[in-house]
């Protein structure tokens, strides 16, 4: 980590990204928070129609492309995400930060190797894209291990809002 010579702090994008920690946090939260759209969608429909041959929400048209959109808020919320346990990790070096980069980081692998339509077209049978059952069921799981991170980052923005530090950032952002 760069750090200035005379205070040892970080410097660069670490100095900022520690100025605006609560702020990023709070966006970081909200956007992966998005994600839980997806995973009661996931659940009700995919992983209900997988299991009991049954889906249990199908959406209009319209919010199926609002479900999509809210999904592809994913990406930025990977990086986001990422950025919060690198942080921790860069200030003290652990394992909970690297295992949750991992479960986190593992979404890639869903994201561009299996995507939910060849789940769903392996449960009902149809198109040219099927893949084995067993894997279809490994990218689900793939998507539920963001849960832990989700939970995790909604402490952590509780926290700060607890110890009222958003006040502070909020001022910090005007100054800035």
């Amino acid at each position: 980590m760069a750090k200035t010579k005379s205070t040892g702090k970080p410097s660069g994008f670490w100095a900022w990204y520690e100025r605006h920690y609560t702020v990023n946090l709070t966006i970081t939260t909200f956007l992966f928070a998005l994600q839980l759209v997806h995973l009661y969608w996931l659940t009700t429909h995919v992983v209900a129609f997988g299991v009991l041959g049954q889906s249990f929400f199908s959406p209009p048209p319209f919010w199926e492309y609002v479900i999509i959109l809210v999904d592809y808020t994913e990406i930025p919320g990977l990086i986001s995400t990422s950025l919060v346990y690198l942080y921790e990790y860069r200030k003290k070096r652990s394992w909970k930060p690297l295992l949750f980069l991992v479960l986190l980081n593992s979404q890639w692998l869903h994201l561009f190797w299996i995507t939910d339509s060849f789940v769903i077209n392996t449960f009902q049978g149809v198109g040219t894209g099927n893949i084995p059952g067993w894997l279809a069921w490994v990218a689900i799981l793939i998507d539920y291990l963001e849960l832990p991170v989700i939970v995790d980052t909604f402490r952590r923005m509780f926290t700060e809002l607890r110890k009222g530090r958003v006040k502070a950032a909020l001022e910090q952002l005007k100054e800035d």
